[in-house]
């Protein structure tokens, strides 16, 4: 009799993926079996998938990980331009959901090189002290940044020439940005928050949150030395990089869970301003989206998952930095491993390939995520209330979970499949939400908690 569980395909050789779609009795497709229901795919295979000339033709029922133009929010450059389009419309055209120009200011003073040198250059001028971030446009994991606060930095890639020819002649460009200077310290080191975020259709725009997430911390003291204009491990918070510097404690990891952070927030600033910090980095999340929804392709036979960073001034402002359409999914540690099997199983029960929700009926949680955006919004969007949002709140997702009753509680593993060993922390900060780092005790100083890391 043949099997009626649903059959996968994936080119992800991650653990957290193939123990998901395994756990589940799934079955694996081989590469040149199109027969799957569900294609765990890289953005390369997608762009493939959807190319003008592939032929491929995606049949009912069959669910893809990317949206074929995930660029539009995820490239630098592009996301740039969406949300500066979306502004320049707001400003001229009204209110849509009650936003003003003003309210979509979620991004650093950016732009785009090439095209945009001429512009940067007179924006430079007029603060000629500053400090700009260069970015390539399309990379990722922190390769390919540094920091300048002079012309000549740039200039100097070429002679005789106000346009780098590393910039003219590549086809890939560069995005420069303002650099946050004045970034929120803890235990006076710089960090930033990687959220995840699921879109199931653009139009309606469709969002899931989850309440799981992490901060990601420098492993050197924060300074704005010009002399340390090119220490990464002091200005860029990217795992990839921070694991390479000196007396890097693996155990640690230079994690924080979001969950430890709200409370570090609300102890140390009080929770109204915790609750709007947390609040307007869902707006934030909400607000570019609606910048790129319209040049989005909808397609039923896709969603995603996105992985937003986030950085906090020191007025605790919000400023979006990028959107990745391959968060990693690779596991340093245990804890890390069980954020991440979690954040794939929620994933796969919000789009419910084996229709196990009741038909027509509006689930405003799955797991660890929350529903924020279906169409309008679904939590307050106009004003803070008590509890704005559910990031970084207590996470419920064994009672959210789609699963026969019979099932019991969901037990995570702890540890990847035998297949591969892993490292086992014995203390320190973490990226999960259990046996995470030291828990401030009520009334504790937040200066206290903060050094329980360091």
């Amino acid at each position: 009799m043949p099997s009626t569980m649903p059959r996968f395909k994936t080119d992800f050789d991650k653990f957290v993926v193939l123990a998901n779609l395994e756990r589940r009795g799934w079955e694996s497709v081989d590469d040149y079996d199109d027969s799957w229901d569900i294609y765990w795919a890289s953005v390369g295979t997608v762009k493939n998938v959807f190319g003008a000339d592939s032929g491929t033709r995606l049949q009912h029922g069959q669910l893809i990980s990317h949206f074929p133009n995930h660029y539009e929010l995820t490239r630098k450059d592009l996301m740039v331009k969406n949300i500066k389009r979306f502004q320049k419309q707001v400003r001229r055209e009204g209110k849509p959901h009650g936003l003003t120009a003003e309210d979509l200011d979620i991004i650093p003073a950016t732009y785009v090189l090439p095209q945009d040198y001429a512009l940067f250059v007179e924006e430079y001028r007029r603060a000629p002290n500053s400090t700009w971030i260069m970015k390539p446009s399309s990379k990722s994991q922190g390769k390919g940044i540094f920091l300048i606060n002079k012309l000549s930095q740039i200039k100097k890639w070429s002679s005789n020439s106000s346009m780098p020819p590393a910039l003219r002649n590549s086809s890939e460009s560069y995005v420069v940005s303002r650099y946050v200077d004045n970034p929120l310290l803890i235990g006076g080191k710089k960090f930033d928050l990687r959220l995840y975020v699921v879109v199931t259709s653009y139009r309606p725009l469709t969002v899931y949150m989850s309440r799981l997430g992490f901060g990601r911390f420098c492993s050197a003291k924060y300074t704005t030395e010009e002399g340390e204009l090119d220490n990464e491990f002091v200005h860029l918070t990217n795992v990839a990089i921070q694991k390479h510097a000196p007396g890097f404690d693996a155990a640690k990891g230079m994690k924080w869970s979001i969950h430890s952070l709200r409370h570090f927030m609300t102890t140390r600033h009080g929770a109204e301003a915790s609750n709007e910090l947390f609040h307007n980095m869902q707006n934030l999340i909400i607000r570019a989206l609606l910048a790129v929804q319209p040049a989005m392709i909808n397609d039923k036979h896709c969603f995603e998952l996105y992985g937003y960073d986030i950085l906090i001034d020191q007025s605790l402002k919000p400023w979006l930095l990028e959107v990745n359409a391959s968060p990693s999914l690779s596991a340093s540690d245990t804890s890390d491993w069980t954020l991440k099997f979690a954040l794939l199983e929620d994933v796969l029960d919000i789009v419910d390939l084996e229709s196990k929700r009741e038909p027509g009926k509006i689930d405003l949680h799955m797991g660890g995520f929350d529903l924020i955006w279906d169409g309008g919004p679904v939590m307050r969007f106009d004003k803070p209330t008590s509890l704005p949002t559910m990031l970084g709140a207590y996470n419920e997702r064994d009672r959210n979970q789609l699963r026969p009753k019979e099932d019991g509680p969901s037990h995570l593993p702890t540890q990847r499949p035998k297949r591969a060993a892993v490292s086992v922390p014995t203390s320190g900060a973490t990226s999960g939400t259990e046996g995470g780092p030291p828990q401030a005790p009520p009334g504790a100083g937040g200066a206290a908690f903060a050094a329980s890391l360091f």
